[in-house]
């Protein structure tokens, strides 16, 4: 198979699998979605901090950790939709609300599908009723920062999750700051939907130009490693330069004629980091193992010369992290974990852009002819000059205005029992 024009220069000497890229384009047309059933999904992910003064890490086993978090927190959801490792309770499902870990056993609530931010607050409202007084009893509480406010990340253990394990080998020796992502980091993402594969590609050039200025606008890290953070973006910073061939811009993202099928090329020709042939009945992994580490094999050296099923697309464009990501909805991924009314002002800013018809019209023509060089410069100036930036030539002021930011809620702390922290 030929490469796409518009990512040619991305993994020169790889060629993916065709039936492997039409399985991708087709997962993405099956996502497409008519207007009216455009909905919302919102992410967010909480840092565990213990009570006693410290807000030291809460670590995944023992008694007052976070597996027992989700023992007791089990009644409220599905027995039959729990996720284990290994014997070990991992995540918890039910309809509306998924409760997951990440790496360093960050609390990630997953909601959706959602209509507005009072659908938001009315399933998280329900989500901290039910887990806050938990881990108060367990002596900690869960707090919304991009970054830990206590400690180091060489303090916190990776859960018993084997994907994880793999990424911990993998990211520890790639890149600068894989370790601190895995175990230190908490996010905002929210999810909206597509009409068509033009309308995809638009919200996606859309969302990584701006997203950037909104990640300033939401930014919630003061601390960085024990320390005040000084960096603008320090959560964009770390995910910059984890790993550059799978995170930042989308390879040839805003170069004429980019597609579904270009996206599925650069997913596909990726070392995958992490394999998965859990749902792959015809591979077997090293040692017999399901989870397994590629430090190069793709797609193609991986998985056999056929159409590939949902599970296995689905693993393998979430070894992507770019700033926003395609699965069968679109993903953005730029803020720091933000506290419940942040986190709805901010549905509701990116409601207005996206879905919002001539918001969303004027934005695109005011950002018409952008390149991926501009977009990587208004990340630089923004990273580095922070409050005295000027993306795209227009100063902070304008974006808030032209974005409908102009009330992000800044005063609101990540945690109630430090009022007065802040990311300066």
């Amino acid at each position: 198979m030929r490469k796409s024009v518009g990512v040619g220069y991305a993994h020169l000497l790889t060629v993916p699998n065709p039936r492997h890229v039409a399985s991708l384009v087709d997962y993405f047309t099956r996502g497409s979605k008519p207007r009216s059933q455009w909905r919302f999904g919102i992410e967010i992910e909480h840092l565990p901090v213990r009570n006693d003064g410290s807000d030291a890490p809460v670590p995944y086993e023992g008694e007052r950790g976070i597996e027992a978090l989700l023992s007791a927190l089990e009644p409220c959801y599905d027995g039959d939709a729990e996720y284990r490792e290994d014997g070990h309770l991992v995540g918890l499902s039910r309809p509306g609300c998924v409760v997951s870990l990440e790496p360093g056993s960050q609390v990630e609530c997953s909601l959706g599908v959602l209509r507005d931010s009072r659908e938001f607050e009315d399933l998280y409202r329900r989500f901290r009723a039910e887990v806050d007084p938990i881990a108060e009893r367990l002596g900690f509480r869960l707090v919304e920062y991009g970054y830990r406010p206590a400690g180091s990340y060489a303090d916190v253990d990776i859960n018993p999750k084997e994907r994880y394990a793999v990424m911990n080998t993998y990211l520890g020796r790639i890149g600068q700051c894989g370790p601190m992502m895995m175990r230190s980091t908490a996010s905002t993402q929210i999810s909206i939907d597509y009409q068509d594969e033009d309308d995809a590609i638009v919200k996606i050039r859309l969302g990584t130009a701006i997203g950037p200025i909104l990640a300033y606008f939401f930014r919630n890290t003061p601390i960085f490693e024990g320390k005040p953070n000084r960096m603008p973006l320090r959560r964009q910073r770390i995910w910059d330069w984890l790993d550059t061939q799978r995170t930042g811009l989308i390879p040839g993202l805003f170069e004429d004629g980019f597609g579904w099928e270009d996206y599925a090329v650069d997913m596909l020709s990726t070392p995958l980091m992490v394999a998965d042939v859990s749902h792959t009945p015809e591979v077997e992994g090293p040692q017999g193992r399901q989870v397994f580490i590629a430090w190069h094999e793709n797609a193609g050296e991986i998985y056999p010369d056929r159409r590939l099923n949902d599970a296995e697309i689905a693993h393998i464009l979430t070894t992507h992290f770019n700033d926003v990501r395609l699965k069968n909805y679109i993903e953005l991924r730029h803020w720091d974990s933000l506290p419940m009314k942040r986190a709805s002002r901010l549905l509701e800013v990116v409601g207005g852009i996206f879905y919002d018809p001539d918001r969303f019209a004027g934005l695109v023509g005011l950002l018409d002819g952008v390149s991926e060089e501009d977009v990587l410069q208004a990340k630089a100036d923004l990273q580095v000059r922070g409050g005295q930036a000027s993306p795209y030539g227009r100063s902070l002021d304008f974006w808030r205005q032209a974005l409908g930011a102009e009330d992000t809620l800044d005063d609101l702390p990540g945690d109630p029992r430090h009022p007065d922290l802040f990311q300066s």
